[in-house]
């Protein structure tokens, strides 16, 4: 492991562009369209042509294929193409892929992308249920769903009651992760939530879709596309934006992940643990840094509780003060972590976590429309189950 951790180069690589498309209920146009244009915008970002693109990464739940965009910008050649997974774990893995890709020689400039139409079209949020009733295709959903256990929603309820029981989790904490990410929407002109304020009664009175979850503990379902460009630091030094440095980028799975997509973690030993507190470990091994040096951090937020698991994970707080620490103002523009400045997927958009990304380079760059003075440090992260993944950003 010690040979392995020491082969990684801090800063070796660094994300150069970033774009997106508006983020709408119904986009009217098709999923390669929304990734053309957020690819488009991430390009032109950087300073770049589309004939520089000469490698792609993407998620294993789009539905754009890495010919289908190729064909679409007009790249004749593309040399190197990858997916990981899995599904909203991606967004960070997709990025180091890209790292590892440059790295290795296989490509120069590689693009990142996600698009859905998570509302007009697929929508990720819906139940599952095992086809005939039997079978699970590995993903022992044949153990959940007959039994009512169909959707993320209920996945993360239960993650939320344990949390209740075994940590002290308060529903005002619940509350304030999501009026935080609403208060930040508010002030960010692409966020879907940007006109629609909410106060603590607004958020009890919403009715629970799984309990303790209320409606406002949900992300949002969209349509969108997000994209970045990432290249060497040397190169990126030369383009159109300051660079956002690539100090750390890891991958994990924890202990005995278990298949499937997420129910298979409520067999487990523990279901306060997650692997985002192995990807941590690694992460700031990796780039030589502490929880504390972190300034500004977006983490994926699928539910108010995911959020909230993370901050233990991530070493901001022990899981038993986890409610103490949301409630006391910390996750606020001016407290000791800001979180999810553009609004996170609560309250800006649901692109999967690619938005997150964005916004961690925003927040180097020094352009988010909720700036922390002084940033320098940006952690971002993916979803925790069934494995995860992570970055960490730095100015120069």
């Amino acid at each position: 492991m010690a040979d392995h951790e020491n082969a990684w180069v801090p800063d070796a690589c660094a994300i150069a562009g970033i774009g997106a498309t508006a983020y709408t209920k119904a986009s009217g146009v098709s999923v390669t369209a929304l990734a053309a244009e957020a690819a488009l915008a991430a390009v032109r970002d950087a300073g770049l042509e589309v004939d520089d693109i000469d490698g792609m990464v993407r998620s294993d739940y789009d539905e754009v294929s890495q010919a289908a965009l190729a064909d679409t910008l007009g790249i004749d050649d593309l040399r190197y193409w990858g997916q990981t997974g899995a599904g909203g774990a991606a967004p960070c893995a997709m990025v180091g892929q890209a790292v590892a890709a440059i790295r290795s020689g296989l490509a120069t400039t590689v693009l990142v992308y996600r698009a859905l139409n998570g509302r007009s079209g697929r929508r990720l949020g819906k139940g599952v249920h095992v086809e005939g009733g039997v079978g699970g295709n590995s993903t022992y959903l044949e153990l959940f769903s007959p039994w009512g256990m169909t959707s993320p929603g209920q996945f993360f309820a239960m993650l939320a009651r344990r949390h209740m029981e075994v940590n002290g989790l308060t529903p005002q904490a619940l509350a304030e992760i999501a009026m935080v990410c609403r208060r930040r929407a508010n002030a960010n002109p692409a966020a879907l939530m940007y006109d629609r304020t909410m106060t603590e009664d607004d958020y009890y009175s919403a009715r629970k879709i799984a309990d303790p979850l209320r409606l406002f503990d949900f992300c949002l379902e969209n349509d969108g596309g997000a994209a970045v460009v990432v290249t060497t630091a040397e190169r990126a030094r030369d383009l159109a934006q300051p660079p956002a440095l690539i100090r750390s980028v890891t991958q994990a799975t924890g202990v005995r992940v278990g298949p499937g997509q997420m129910y298979p973690v409520l067999m487990g030993e523990s279901l306060t643990e997650l692997p985002s507190r192995t990807a941590a470990e690694l992460l700031y091994a990796r780039a030589g840094l502490r929880p504390a040096d972190v300034d500004v951090a977006q983490f994926y937020d699928c539910f108010t509780i995911t959020l909230l698991v993370q901050l233990a994970d991530y070493g901001f707080c022990r899981p038993e003060e986890a409610s103490d620490f949301v409630t006391s103002g910390a996750l606020d523009l001016a407290g000791a972590l800001p979180v999810n400045t553009a609004g996170g997927q609560l309250s800006e958009s649901y692109i999967h976590g690619m938005n997150h990304i964005l916004e961690g380079v925003r927040q180097i760059r020094g352009t988010s429309t909720s700036q922390v003075d002084g940033a320098r440090v940006s952690l971002v992260t993916s979803a925790p189950p069934p494995g995860t993944s992570a970055l960490l950003l730095v100015g120069e």
